[in-house]
């Protein structure tokens, strides 16, 4: 059986509960990376996840409300956890990747964060993780 730590990317980049919108939008632009959880900076327990979606509704939101000006302002006023997902679905290392995969078809996520029994963060599985396994399953079949 095929796990999700067999899929799953270790090296996650991650912000934590004082990291400000600024910080993660900065972080998404300059790693390219659509999702980015947000970790306790004592505990590192997971608390969410922000979203390249969420990150673009709230801009949207600051341009209506105080225009371009201010925008930089109000994205470093704003703590990322303020604009995460905390009420999120997470995954086990050990849970087989069919089933993740299922689950991320019928349900359209773009990532799931992998926790441990802890709640400690060990790795993300995203859409990105199920096409590079496609190419490897497609390379070995030719």
């Amino acid at each position: 059986m095929l796990t999700v730590a067999d899929i799953m990317t270790t090296k996650v980049v991650t912000l934590n509960q004082l990291n400000t919108m600024k910080n993660a939008h900065d972080l998404s632009k300059a790693k390219g990376i659509r999702h980015l959880p947000i970790v306790n900076n004592e505990t590192q327990e997971l608390m969410g996840v922000v979203t390249q979606k969420a990150m673009i509704a709230r801009v949207i939101s600051i341009l209506t409300q105080y225009g371009i000006d201010a925008l930089n302002e109000q994205e470093m006023k704003t703590l990322a956890i303020d604009i995460a997902d905390t009420e999120f679905v997470s995954v086990y290392p050990e849970q087989d990747v069919q089933e993740v995969a299922t689950f991320f078809l019928n349900n359209k996520h773009g990532c799931l964060p992998c926790i441990d029994a802890d709640n400690k963060l060990v790795g993300i599985i995203s859409s990105s993780d199920f096409v590079k396994l496609s190419i490897r399953l497609l390379e070995k079949q030719a």
